[in-house]
């Protein structure tokens, strides 16, 4: 896989494919395999985001979009880092709701209303020069050459969400849970 871009295919992963190509909530598969399940804000606020997101997102990319980031932790353990970014506009009105998350999940907004689609998961690996790479990347300690990544657009009443979930080495612990269950 070329790691500068997006593909809709993932053949090997690393041992992180189950949880890449799973399309359902990624909160509630952590929330099923560990005791304590938390949401650390990192930031939320207006931001620039990449030129390839704000093309999604229908927005000039010298435009400020509003953008959260936050860890999921498993049982005090950083498991994935969330990036998610919708147009300014939209905050006045149908993503409105995800301005005032603080410590909730988005997944459990997304994945509770019915109006809203999700188009289909695309995948990558970040490497350190990435900038969503060196935000996942700050609470590790020793940092891998590479980390795993998916996103997708969320609608609601034809106004996109980018969800970016950047998959962090613990997850892997996660992960062999669902071996032994």
């Amino acid at each position: 896989m070329r790691d500068e871009y997006w593909q809709s295919l993932i053949l090997s992963a690393d041992g992180y494919a189950p949880w890449l190509r799973d399309e359902g909530s990624l909160t509630r598969r952590i929330q099923q395999r560990c005791d304590i399940f938390t949401v650390r804000p990192v930031r939320s606020g207006l931001a620039r985001v990449a030129y390839d997101e704000a093309a999604l997102l229908g927005i000039p990319p010298d435009r400020y979009a509003f953008s959260r980031e936050v860890f999921l932790y498993a049982d005090t353990k950083p498991v994935v880092f969330a990036h998610s970014a919708c147009a300014h506009e939209h905050l006045r009105g149908v993503w409105g709701a995800v301005r005032g998350l603080g410590n909730r999940s988005l997944g459990t907004l997304l994945f509770s209303h019915p109006l809203v689609e999700r188009q289909p998961l695309h995948f990558r690996y970040l490497r350190p020069h990435h900038p969503l790479y060196k935000s996942a990347a700050a609470v590790l300690g020793d940092a891998p050459d590479r980390l795993w990544a998916r996103r997708s657009l969320f609608h609601l009443q034809g106004a996109p969400l980018l969800v970016t979930e950047v998959f962090l080495p613990e997850i892997l612990k996660l992960i062999s849970r669902d071996i032994a269950a």
